[in-house]
């Protein structure tokens, strides 16, 4: 997510995507991650990252909604 993100800013000017789209497991290894890494789990937000909402569907393959609307896989390549 981070990666996608900051290739979104660099190629837009630092304009935020509308939002990331994540199936309940996803967010839920999202969460995990984030604790591995030191987080505090009383003040993570399952809502946003780095200030971008989260949305969760269960009929996503997990992606990042651009600023134009763009709908840019978050697994399975590395570009953005």
């Amino acid at each position: 997510m981070t990666e996608k993100l900051s290739a979104h800013w660099k190629a837009n000017s630092n304009v935020y995507p509308q939002k990331f789209v994540l199936t309940p497991p996803q967010l839920e290894a999202y969460t995990e991650s984030r604790i591995r890494c030191g987080a505090d789990p009383k003040i993570i937000s399952s809502e946003t990252h780095m200030g971008v909402r989260i949305e969760i569907s269960d009929s996503t393959p997990g992606i990042m909604v651009a600023a134009d609307g763009t709908e840019i896989p978050l697994l399975g390549t590395s570009e953005a």
